[in-house]
């Protein structure tokens, strides 16, 4: 079902938790993605999880034309994380990837960030994004918000006939650090956010509870969040035309794409819309591009999905 190169699940020897990798594809080249740290009710909804990521990394790298395969990993948090527990099991993660010889190169996600990243390079080579002044690219929000926003450009002037949305009704669910900039960078827009996290409320937007999110009326939907968001339930409550987000796995399975088609309502999927801050990172990290360059290949994200748009007609 799944097709996947390899799974490897390991107890760690420091920590005693969970950690995991899937591979999804080293065809187009090593296979990179993030390393995901939270609670899972279930060890099984964490493979679950390192499977669909793995195989959404291969897509994301695909559409945007770099040449690596897919893949994620998953460390399963399962008591309070002291900071010696986070070290322990990030050391014990390192040695996870090392197993891999190279096949899979981890970046932050959900739970980890680049001082995480600096933790993994005391055993293994294979980790993106260390903090600027260690000589890494840092947090790839901005890069991964820039690349929704071009996405946005492209799919609003097909969608309503100009990349403005100036006036336009926007929700984004997830108001995180990526959902905070994609906000910040659509001026003009009538914006309402949700966030499971309340003190991420503001005065500066509309503010909803997430239940309600995919509920009202709007123009425009940003899932921002956790992925599978759009089940046949949500799309059947949906009141939008345009779903650009940089969520991933948004949908429950791929058949949800067919509803949301046959509702009229047009979805830009996931791995290209949040392509953003692989693009960035590998761009400067692999190839050695400057700061201005590496954003232009972020930008074309635009030209993608308005090729893709196209062809969908």
């Amino acid at each position: 079902m799944w097709e996947h190169e390899q799974l490897v699940v390991r107890t760690g020897k420091r920590s005693g938790m969970t950690t995991m990798v899937a591979l999804h594809s080293t065809e187009a080249g090593p296979a990179v993605g993030g390393c995901r740290m939270k609670p899972y009710e279930r060890i099984t909804d964490a493979v679950t999880d390192v499977l669909r990521l793995s195989k959404a990394m291969t897509l994301k790298c695909a559409a945007a034309g770099i040449p690596h395969g897919g893949a994620k990993s998953v460390i399963v948090v399962d008591r309070e994380l002291t900071p010696q527990l986070r070290r322990a099991v990030l050391l014990d993660h390192a040695d996870l990837i090392n197993e891999f010889g190279g096949a899979y190169q981890a970046g932050p996600d959900v739970g980890t960030g680049p001082d995480d990243m600096l933790v993994l390079r005391e055993v293994t080579p294979h980790a993106y994004c260390l903090p600027e002044e260690h000589g890494g690219t840092g947090s790839s929000s901005g890069p991964t918000a820039r690349g929704v926003l071009a996405a946005l450009k492209a799919a609003s002037r097909h969608v309503f006939g100009t990349p403005d949305l100036t006036g336009r009704k926007v929700v984004i669910s997830g108001f995180g650090s990526v959902g905070e900039l994609i906000a910040k960078g659509l001026d003009g827009a009538d914006i309402t956010v949700s966030d499971v996290d309340e003190s991420r409320r503001t005065g500066e937007y509309g503010w909803v509870h997430p239940d309600e999110a995919y509920k009202i009326k709007a123009d425009v939907l940003i899932p921002a969040a956790v992925g599978g968001v759009l089940s046949p339930e949500t799309v059947r409550h949906l009141d939008v035309k345009l779903i650009v987000g940089p969520a991933n796995n948004q949908l429950t399975d791929d058949d949800v794409a067919d509803l949301l088609d046959e509702r009229g309502i047009v979805w830009v999927p996931d791995h290209v819309a949040s392509a953003g801050g692989v693009i960035y990172t590998l761009a400067r990290e692999d190839d050695g591009a400057d700061h201005e360059t590496a954003l232009k290949r972020v930008d074309g994200i635009e030209a993608t999905v308005e090729r893709m748009l196209q062809a969908q007609g």
